[in-house]
């Protein structure tokens, strides 16, 4: 098969086309034929030698999102046939033409999609309901900060907030992407937004923060939590060391937790798949939930794909279309 592989883990990260050994299924498991996956900021990192691979995915393939068809059937698998339609999370391998994934993380995806778009959908929403709802029990009537709010999570976790019958409050760098977002917001460029916060929730603050960026942004969350609130922690594009007043978290009564997705052991990860089937896709199913694609790039120019993320300025997804009916 054909498969985009980490050439030299450098700064730019060095990628290229080439051909590898087609994957074959173990018991449980399933064979997809990737239609169309996705750039995700883990690639990035996995591309410069920064975020190794989990021991069960390819050390050199990247990749974590797939929309696809099933290929082929592991030993006991009842639950799919050859031939549907699926989509999901990997541990890696997806900028190939074949990945092989654990039967019981596949979902079934929507008739009305086509790959492209589906591919654009697991990760950012997987990743906004588990950290949003399922960790921080956001509800219907309480509000939520989503920094990063042009990204795919970010565009993500504006949906879902809306779906379940919370107010969201947008934040971004920079004003231009910000027009986008169909919300209240506030420019986060330099850190310093907690004072704007404020002022949209009349000195209340918000019951969630979703944060995609950590480092420094993390003191101004904690000033911009409402009493008891929850901040969650995804991401950590401003840097992974923070100083914080422990007095404010104590006074506040605040709930401050991390999480991620792509290393956790398979039972949390097949769970993490039943709540996306049960409780996202049919809002995707009826039009309520919508991926948000920036750009189609043919899957051989994953390099300039990644070169575009890294510029930050997308909005949304980068998907990459590895078979033309996609």
């Amino acid at each position: 098969m054909r498969a985009i592989i980490i050439v030299r883990p450098i700064l730019d990260g060095s990628l290229e086309l080439r051909e590898v050994a087609t994957p074959m299924p173990g018991k449980g498991e399933v064979r997809i034929a990737v239609r169309a996956t996705a750039v995700n900021r883990a690639d990035l990192l996995q591309a410069r030698g920064q975020y190794p691979a989990p021991s069960d995915a390819p050390a050199d393939i990247p990749g974590l999102e797939y929309a696809g068809v099933i290929d082929a059937l592991g030993d006991g698998v009842t639950s799919f046939a050859t031939g549907d339609r699926v989509f999901g999370l990997a541990g890696g391998g997806t900028y190939a033409e074949f990945v092989v994934v654990h039967a019981h993380t596949v979902t079934r995806m929507p008739a009305r999609l086509s790959f492209n778009d589906a591919a654009a959908l697991p990760e950012a929403f997987i990743t906004a309901y588990d950290a949003m709802v399922t960790q921080a029990a956001l509800a219907a009537g309480e509000t939520v900060l989503v920094h990063a709010v042009g990204s795919g999570v970010g565009t993500a976790a504006v949906q879902i907030a809306r779906a379940i019958g919370a107010r969201c409050i947008g934040a971004a760098r920079t004003v231009e992407k910000l027009k986008r977002i169909d919300c209240p917001c506030v420019v986060s460029a330099g850190g310093q937004f907690s004072e704007q916060v404020m002022k949209l929730t009349f000195d209340r603050g918000v019951d969630v923060v979703l944060d995609l960026v950590g480092g420094h942004y993390v003191a101004e969350d904690l000033k911009a939590l409402a009493p008891r609130g929850r901040l969650v922690l995804v991401g950590l594009l401003a840097g992974a060391k923070a100083e914080i007043d422990l007095g404010l978290v104590l006074r506040k009564r605040l709930h401050i937790m991390g999480t991620v997705l792509r290393s956790r052991p398979l039972d949390e990860k097949i769970a993490a798949a039943v709540t996306f089937e049960r409780h996202v896709v049919p809002l995707i199913d009826s039009g309520i939930l919508t991926p948000v694609v920036d750009r189609v790039v043919p899957f051989e120019n994953a390099r300039s794909a990644h070169a575009y993320v890294a510029t930050n300025e997308s909005f949304g997804k980068v998907v990459l279309e590895v078979s033309r009916d996609a």
